[in-house]
């Protein structure tokens, strides 16, 4: 089991610890609907310090990046960030990750936690190009401040004029007197906020300074499960379950970050999902029947009882109260409003599918 640097702190509020990809977390402090609604509303903070950073450098650094992600990292500039994918070479994904570019020469890749061996392996299987790989997960903590009032919480504490970045952009600074903080406009939850990047010497000392400047906001701590809630919200995928070794980014409704302008690693298979359509895809959908929530795994079912595929994610939506999922179904039973049906207990629960994002 490994552990991040605030662990103790987080044992100490209450949290209740699960382990996750390897890492001892929170998975909730106090109540899973008042963190989800928190960030919604007002602001949370998420400790997410288990999260994987490497850092690519040299003249060839966006060479490699280019072959081994599915995205095109040649439209980045200094202080931008991308959403991109590994693809593998047998059609699925290695993982998802964050490509921050900080100079031409010099890139930092944010990858899964539970794919940090993983990813290093696959990145330098391909790195031919004489690139200066270093591992910096171990070094770094990472404090997600999200929703409508983290920039009002993390401005009081910074010089750095939050207001003028725009969505996935990044610069560095100081905030709380926490020097070289990478502060990025990105997050998980589609709350808006910021993510900051912080030595781990620092990290209690910003997560400190961020709840004494959140306490007008009534800031609440928040643990993975509400990670998890506001991500399905939002219609984004997870990595093992929406998304996987097997699953093309385009079945996953993910071409929007698969350019076939440059070659990549197995890019002729994507084309060619892409250019003949999908067998299936992922959809979301809403239940029209109370009968459970809809988990990973459960069966999809049409009408006459076929089984036409498999519910990825599932839960009760704090947000729309409902229950809400996604998961992948035969491309002919993909359009919105379709009926389907999920079995939940053995029993077959009418929903129909609805576009992402839910709300």
């Amino acid at each position: 089991m490994k552990y991040v640097e605030l662990n103790d702190l987080h044992v100490s509020l209450g949290a209740k610890m699960i382990e996750f990809a390897g890492y001892n977390m929170p998975v909730l402090y106090n109540n899973l609907i008042q963190e989800h609604l928190a960030v919604r509303n007002s602001v949370g903070v998420f400790d997410v310090s288990h999260m994987g950073e490497f850092m690519l450098t040299g003249e060839k650094a966006l060479d490699l990046i280019q072959l081994v992600t599915s995205n095109d990292a040649s439209k980045l500039t200094d202080g931008k960030v991308q959403y991109s994918c590994l693809p593998n070479d047998k059609g699925g994904i290695v993982d998802d990750l964050l490509v921050y570019r900080k100079s031409a020469n010099e890139y930092l890749l944010v990858v899964n936690a539970s794919n940090i061996e993983k990813d290093w392996n696959w990145i330098s299987k391909h790195n031919t190009f004489g690139v200066e790989m270093k591992n910096v997960s171990d070094e770094l903590s990472l404090l997600a401040v999200q929703g409508p009032n983290a920039i009002k919480v993390i401005q009081k504490l910074t010089d750095t004029e939050l207001s003028s970045m725009e969505y996935y952009t990044f610069t560095t600074g100081s905030v709380a007197d926490c020097a070289d903080v990478i502060i990025s406009n990105t997050g998980y939850t589609g709350a808006g906020g910021f993510e900051l990047y912080v030595n781990n010497k620092d990290a209690r000392k910003l997560w400190d300074a961020l709840f004494e400047a959140g306490k007008e906001f009534n800031m609440m701590p928040c643990g993975l499960g509400a990670r998890d809630t506001l991500r399905l919200e939002k219609g984004f995928c997870l990595y093992g379950n929406d998304i996987n070794d097997e699953t093309s980014p385009i079945e996953a409704g993910l071409g929007w970050i698969t350019k076939f302008t440059k070659n990549f690693i197995h890019s002729d298979y994507h084309k060619a999902i892409k250019e003949n359509g999908a067998n299936k895809k992922l959809v979301g959908f809403e239940m029209l029947e109370r009968g459970g929530i809809p988990r990973q795994h459960h069966n999809i079912k049409d009408a006459a009882g076929n089984t036409i595929g498999e519910v990825t994610s599932g839960t009760q939506s704090p947000s729309l109260s409902k229950a809400i999922g996604m998961g992948y179904v035969a491309a002919a039973f993909s359009k919105p409003d379709t009926e389907i049906f999920i079995e939940i207990r053995d029993k077959a629960i009418k929903a129909k599918v609805v576009k992402v994002p839910f709300l």
